[in-house]
């Protein structure tokens, strides 16, 4: 097995070791919302791992909205009751990394929504970004060139035109995922290059006239490719 994986592997066990402690530790101090944990380091001495390690499981807490971190004033327990509390920590430590389908289903229904959003609400100047990131993937594919990270570009700034600033932090956090599972699986297909151009030019062209209906339409056609990858096992899907 890869080290690499290896490695990934122990650090989730522990992240998942030391999460499960702090809501042992929560729960045998009886602490409330608003309440202050122990430092970082008495939880790296009490649970004898790393500082790193707690720092990490304390950040994946704080993302999930279960703690929060003030600086100079210390970590401290958020606004929400004990069994949502001890509920969402079950849920987080049941969780395993995204898998290249469930990745591209979030994308999609994501995608599609910011779609219709940007078209509705964008901006001069997100529309000159949108267009920027058109042109700079269609010169590297024209050129022949890998043009990964230029398409994804274009899809971040369909999502930051949406004027939603959730949709578009989603679309960020799944990004990386996305790229290694392209990357990894050779998804993009160069001899279909022209065509790409011609879908991304398409997408901007319904974003531009602001009509969101099409915005989607064109979006589906886009998509509809990669989709058809991911169930290219299982026929009885159907891509809406």
């Amino acid at each position: 097995m890869n080290l690499d994986i290896i490695t990934k592997n122990d650090n989730h066990e522990i992240q998942n070791s030391i999460i499960s402690r702090i809501r042992d530790l929560i729960n045998f101090k009886n602490l409330e919302p608003g309440d202050k944990l122990p430092s970082e380091r008495m939880l790296s001495d009490r649970f004898e791992v790393s500082r790193t390690n707690v720092r990490e499981a304390i950040q994946k807490l704080e993302f999930y909205g279960l703690l929060k971190s003030i600086p100079q004033s210390g970590t401290f327990v958020a606004n929400i009751g004990v069994v949502a509390l001890n509920g969402m920590i079950d849920e987080i430590l049941g969780m395993e990394d995204p898998n290249f389908r469930s990745l591209v289903e979030t994308r999609i229904l994501l995608e599609l929504k910011a779609g219709g959003l940007a078209a509705s609400r964008r901006t001069k100047e997100d529309l000159v970004r949108l267009e920027s990131a058109f042109i700079a993937y269609e010169e590297k594919v024209l050129k022949g060139e890998d043009a990964i990270q230029e398409d994804l570009l274009f899809h971040l700034c369909i999502a930051s035109a949406s004027g939603n600033s959730t949709l578009n932090k989603l679309m960020l956090i799944i990004t990386p995922g996305i790229m290694t599972n392209f990357e990894k699986y050779h998804v993009c297909d160069t001899n279909k290059a022209n065509l790409g151009i011609e879908e991304h030019r398409a997408i901007f062209e319904a974003i531009k006239n602001q009509d969101p209906k099409q915005t989607k339409a064109r979006l589906k056609i886009h998509f509809n490719e990669l989709y058809q990858y991911c169930y290219r096992d299982d026929k009885n899907i159907e891509f809406e």
